[in-house]
C-alpha cells in the first residue's frame, strides 16, 4: 500500500506549502532524480558515443542503460525500441512522418485530442491531401465507438489520446486495437497523461507507436519518449540529419547508423536520460497499479465533492473510465477568475483551453478550470480545495 507521507518527504518543493494540483501540465521532481542529475553532473558528464576515455565510455552506458529502465517500464521488447526526443509533442510530429502518408490515406484521430496530436495530421491534411476523419464524443462525454468504428473503414492510421488531458477519460485501447485490426491500420498512441499515472504495456494494448514526456512522470523537462515497434523504426526515414544517426558518409551519399540511433542526431539530452531512468525507477519502486488505485481514491472525493458543491464538470461519470484529473466550471465565473482565486490560497490548478481547442467547442465552452493528481497529493489537500471553492461560491452567490 502507498505510504504517502513517506512520499511526500522526497519532493522537497512541499516545504513551500502549496497545494500542487496542475500535475497534468507537468509534475514535480523527488530528491531521488535531482540527486541522479547532479551526480552525473559532477562524476560522469560527457558526450556519448563519440569517445573512448572514461568519461565518455560511462555517459554513453548511463545514457543507453536509461532505454532499457524505459523500455521495462512500458514492456517494449527491446530498448532499441525507444527512441528519445524533446517531448510528447516532438515524438508525434516525427510519428506522423514516419507513417508515410500520401494523398488519399485516411487518418482517424478524435475530438478530445491534445493539439499535440491533432496539428500534425492536419497539416498532413493541407499539405499532402490525406483524409482527416474525427471521431465524437457520446452523450456520455467518451468516445462514441459506433462512431469510431464507422469513420474508421480503410484507416491507414489511428491516432488517439489514452487519456483526455480535459475529460479525464481513459479511451479503451484494447477495443481500439480491434478496430484498427479490422481495418488494418497502425495505432498511434498519446500517452503522455497515461502513462505517468496507470499501468502501460505495449504489448498487451498492440501499440504501434506511443509517444510521452518525462516531465509529466517526475523526470526533468526536455525529454521525450517515442516507441515505436522495431520493424516501424527499422522502415522509417530519419526526421533530422547530422552527427550521430550516420554509420558512414561519402561524398555524395550516407548511411544511417542502426536504430534507434538512427532518429537521434546531434547530442542528445543526456542528463535528461538519467532523470528520466531515476524517475522510472522511483515509480516502478512504489508500483503503477499503486498510482492508479491512489489517484482514483482522490480523484472520486473531489467528484463527490463538486457535486455536493453543484459545480459543473466534465467527462465520464463512470470513474472507472476516469484518470486524476478534472475539469470543471463555476457558473458565471470565468475559469481564470476561479484559478487566480485558488492561487490566493495556495493551490495551484490550471485554467484555460488546456491545447484543446476543438473540444472546448465541442463542449460549448470557452474555456475550464483543471485539477490533476499525483502521489504526492491527499486527501486533506483534496478537502482544502473543496472549502476554497465553497468559500468562492458564496463570496460571488
Amino acid at each position: 500500500m502507498m505510504d504517502v507521507e513517506k512520499i511526500r518527504k522526497d519532493f522537497p518543493f512541499l516545504k513551500r506549502g502549496i497545494i500542487y494540483f496542475d500535475n497534468a501540465a507537468s509534475s514535480q521532481k523527488p530528491i531521488q532524480v535531482i540527486d541522479a542529475i547532479k551526480e552525473f553532473y559532477e562524476n560522469h558528464y560527457a558526450n556519448i558515443h563519440r569517445g573512448i576515455h572514461t568519461l565518455s565510455e560511462e555517459a554513453s552506458e548511463m545514457y543507453e542503460e536509461s532505454k532499457k529502465v524505459v523500455a521495462k517500464f512500458i514492456n517494449a521488447n527491446s530498448w532499441r525500441e525507444i527512441v528519445y526526443t524533446r517531448n510528447t509533442t516532438e515524438s508525434l510530429n516525427i510519428i506522423s512522418q514516419m507513417v508515410k502518408l500520401k494523398k488519399g490515406d485516411k487518418v482517424v484521430t478524435t475530438i478530445m485530442e491534445h493539439h499535440s496530436n491533432f496539428l500534425p495530421w492536419l497539416r498532413l491534411k493541407h499539405q499532402k491531401g490525406i483524409k482527416l476523419e474525427i471521431v465524437n464524443l457520446d452523450e456520455n462525454q467518451e468516445l462514441d465507438m459506433n462512431d469510431f468504428e464507422k469513420k474508421a473503414k480503410d484507416a491507414k492510421v489511428i491516432s488517439v489520446g489514452h487519456m483526455s488531458n480535459v475529460l479525464g477519460y481513459i479511451s479503451n485501447i484494447k477495443e481500439i486495437r480491434k478496430i484498427a485490426d479490422e481495418n488494418d491500420s497502425l495505432l498511434v498512441v498519446d500517452g503522455a497523461q497515461s502513462v505517468p499515472h496507470i499501468p502501460v504495456d505495449v504489448k498487451k494494448l498492440g501499440i504501434d507507436f506511443l509517444a510521452f514526456s518525462s516531465h509529466k512522470m517526475l523526470g526533468p523537462s526536455g525529454i521525450g519518449v517515442l516507441y515505436a515497434k522495431e520493424e516501424h523504426l527499422r522502415e522509417a526515414e530519419p526526421f533530422l540529419l547530422g552527427g550521430g544517426m550516420i554509420s558512414d558518409v561519402f561524398i555524395d551519399s550516407f548511411e544511417e547508423a542502426e536504430i534507434p540511433w538512427k532518429f537521434e542526431a546531434g547530442t542528445p539530452f543526456i542528463e535528461g536520460a538519467i532523470g528520466l531512468r531515476a524517475a522510472v525507477e522511483y515509480l516502478t519502486s512504489i508500483g503503477m497499479d499503486e498510482v492508479e488505485k491512489r489517484e482514483k481514491e482522490l480523484i472520486r472525493i473531489m467528484i463527490d465533492g463538486l457535486e455536493e458543491l453543484g459545480i459543473e464538470y466534465y467527462g465520464p461519470k463512470d470513474l472507472k473510465k476516469r484518470g486524476g484529473l478534472v475539469s470543471f466550471n463555476i457558473k458565471d465565473l470565468n475559469a481564470h477568475d476561479v484559478a487566480e482565486f485558488l492561487n490566493e490560497k495556495k493551490i495551484a490548478v490550471r485554467s484555460g483551453l488546456h491545447c484543446a481547442h476543438p473540444l472546448h467547442r465541442a463542449l460549448g465552452i470557452n474555456g475550464s478550470v483543471r485539477a490533476s493528481l499525483y502521489i504526492y497529493n491527499t486527501k486533506g489537500e483534496v478537502q482544502k480545495f473543496l472549502e476554497a471553492l465553497k468559500e468562492l461560491i458564496k463570496l460571488v452567490g
